[in-house]
């Protein structure tokens, strides 16, 4: 068995979650977790050990895979809607047996509560400090998880390269029709993103994945709020829409980065004066995968971690 099949046996991984009073069933020792896990001999470490939904998910919780002794680390973070557990797939890749993951889930995604402030520059402030903390090399994002380690890269939070996937740098890169369901729920209440998040379920189901994993973002999408994801959207939006060039400044920063969207119908884009002044940075590398895929980390797996893979490289 190899280190990766070690670490990810059984579909046991991992979970690093601060624990809440009240929030799960006591245990035989008179403690209390939540159902699904045990304890183990780290305080604050749980490990999952059914495929049953967790009740309670705590923001910045995180889900480890690889050799804890390894020479190269990773910061998942993932995109909108979703928990840390999106990135399992990614993760079980054999380009990354090597690599110590780090996922984790943000405010206000997949049940997520709210009690801090969720602007991008807030996100990417505390997640630098897990970035820290886990040692990692490597920051890779989805979607909104993107325009986090974005901003993680052009503060000066992180200095190792960032993979981008789906990412919208700009206002004219986002979804129409999202954008116009955020500002709505914005003047007349939460009701249009309760819609949308009524329908975040059918792309999930049509996701080219395991019929295991879209179970599980079936569950982390239902447990989203729109109350929260209004809150979380509305500071997404507002950062993007900044009057600002992120692609040059992303270009300028020398930062290395691979930024990498489908061919089409995906998540996220690029304008065209944006793609050109990327295409033109030696620190930047443009990936395009082939065909339609929305969700890349959970139905192109094996070519995320290849580009992630060929990162961590970069930054050894």
């Amino acid at each position: 068995m190899t280190a990766r099949q070690h670490a990810l046996h059984a579909s046991r991984v991992a979970i690093h979650v601060p624990l809440r009073q009240g929030c799960a069933v006591p245990s035989s020792h008179g403690s209390v977790m939540p159902p699904g896990f045990r304890r183990s001999s780290s305080r604050n470490t749980l490990h999952l050990v059914s495929e049953e939904v967790v009740a309670v998910r705590e923001a910045w919780e995180t889900m480890t895979a690889g050799p804890p002794d390894a020479s190269s680390s990773v910061l998942l973070l993932p995109g909108g809607a979703m928990a840390a557990r999106s990135f399992r797939l990614v993760m079980d890749e054999p380009a990354l047996s090597g690599v110590r993951s780090v996922a984790t889930t943000l405010p206000g995604m997949a049940g997520a509560p709210l009690a801090e402030d969720v602007s991008i520059p807030a996100l990417a402030r505390r997640a630098g400090e897990l970035a820290r903390e886990h040692h990692c090399d490597v920051v890779v994002g989805f979607s909104h998880g993107a325009t986090v380690a974005l901003e993680m890269a052009l503060s000066g939070l992180f200095d190792g390269p960032v993979v981008l996937l789906g990412i919208s740098p700009t206002t004219a890169d986002e979804a129409r029709f999202f954008r116009g369901v955020v500002r709505a729920s914005e003047k007349v209440g939460v009701w249009p993103m309760a819609i949308l998040l009524r329908l975040m379920p059918l792309i999930a189901r049509s996701a080219k994945s395991t019929k295991v994993h879209k179970q599980e973002l079936l569950e982390d999408i239902k447990l989203n709020t729109a109350r929260d994801a209004v809150r979380v959207c509305s500071e997404y939006l507002d950062y993007i829409a900044a009057d600002r060039d992120p692609a040059a400044e992303l270009a300028a920063s020398g930062h290395s980065a691979w930024v990498v969207h489908a061919e089409k119908r995906g998540d996220g884009g690029l304008t065209d004066d944006e793609r050109a002044t990327l295409k033109g940075a030696p620190n930047v590398t443009l990936v395009t995968i082939p065909g339609s895929v929305f969700l890349l980390p959970d139905e192109v797996p094996q070519q995320i971690a290849a580009v992630i893979a060929t990162a961590v490289a970069h930054a050894s």
